[in-house]
């Protein structure tokens, strides 16, 4: 069971998905509109997604204050500590591959409930630049010191809905192999 505010975030990605054309595919981020996000905006990100890592394009003030720094152009796995990259660097290239979000849920610190963090795929213009929205919702209240620049611990990560892609096949033609 997700957060209300993951689960929100999940039903808003899956109607701009599938007003996106006759097959369910990647939203273009210019149908996303920030007031459908509504007091949820301080705790959201866009990011642009660069190989393993997305770039931080914006991000909200609560955010910024959780993080203890401003974030644009800050790389998103810089705010996860290091064992935790390799989960959160796949999860992006599944939230893309598959056109699905995902969600990670994560540790803050010692004695603090999860915050689940949903990646949400988007595609920019002609030529298809990715894009992920973000949010950080956490499950109860945070107790954390103030001016502290805090970074998540990734302990599970998990896709939703149906991957709206076909995986990807081995093809032949001749013996060849073409795809």
């Amino acid at each position: 069971m997700f957060h209300p505010d993951t689960h929100a975030l999940i039903d808003l990605w899956t109607t701009l998905s599938r007003a996106a054309g006759p097959r369910a595919t990647l939203p273009d981020r210019s149908a996303l509109r920030p007031d459908a996000l509504g007091a949820r905006l301080t705790r959201v990100f866009m990011a642009e997604r660069l190989g393993d890592d997305a770039r931080m394009r914006l991000a909200g003030d609560w955010l910024e204050a959780f993080h203890d720094q401003p974030l644009t152009g800050t790389g998103l796995l810089s705010l996860w500590r290091s064992p935790s990259q390799a989960m959160v660097a796949a999860a992006l290239r599944q939230t893309v591959r598959e056109s699905r979000p995902v969600v990670i849920v994560a540790a803050v610190g010692v004695g603090n409930p999860p915050v689940e963090v949903t990646l949400a795929p988007f595609r920019k213009g002609a030529a298809g630049d990715e894009h992920i929205l973000g949010l950080y919702a956490p499950t109860a209240t945070l107790t954390l010191s103030a001016h502290t620049a805090h970074r998540l611990t990734a302990r599970v990560s998990i896709a939703v809905g149906d991957a709206l892609r076909p995986p990807l096949v081995l093809a032949a033609l001749d013996g060849r192999r073409i795809a």
